[in-house]
């Protein structure tokens, strides 16, 4: 199993972005230390959703300044410059975490179906990072290798990229 596998907790509308392959980039306040090149990024929308829904392959993180950093991402990252500023206010310097290969799951795991197969398995607040016994659950182990994460990241065959859908509400 992956050992650099984290859970991100991404708001519907953002999370819906990424599913449809118009956001490629994930902003943070802060900068998970523990994120590198070649991470798997779980993908977990809060309520009113509570589900994990798909992952991504983490291609780059970088830590600028705000303002470097919206020159950056500004056409990627899914928000306009009044939701990008709303969001790091308060804070000179903003993390981008830029990625590729989305896959989602054939069908979204609820919170409670979670908790039930990953004994002590906790929604993320803002991230947290994926246990080996979390990754090996029945739910999401076919998953997690058919992403590539296990050996090498490879393309994927298609099983989990199925056409691009929203979430519902």
């Amino acid at each position: 199993m992956p050992s650099n596998a984290i859970f991100l907790s991404i708001r519907p509308q953002y999370a819906n972005k990424i599913l449809e392959g118009t956001k490629t980039v994930e902003l943070r306040r802060v900068r998970p230390k523990y994120m590198t090149e070649g991470a798997l990024a779980l993908i977990y929308v809060p309520s009113p959703i509570k589900s994990l829904v798909g992952a991504f392959k983490v291609d780059l993180v970088v830590k600028k300044p705000v303002q470097e950093l919206w020159e950056i991402v500004h056409d990627k990252a899914g928000v306009t410059r009044e939701e990008f500023d709303a969001y790091f206010d308060g804070t000179s310097i903003g993390v981008g975490i830029f990625f590729s290969n989305i896959w989602i799951l054939p069908e979204p795991i609820e919170l409670q179906d979670l908790k039930e197969q990953m004994l002590g398995f906790q929604p993320p607040q803002g991230f947290r990072y994926a246990t080996a016994s979390e990754l090996a659950s029945p739910q999401l182990v076919e998953f997690v290798e058919d992403t590539g994460a296990v050996v090498q990241w490879s393309l994927l065959d298609g099983k989990y990229q199925k056409p691009r859908r929203g979430l519902r509400t």
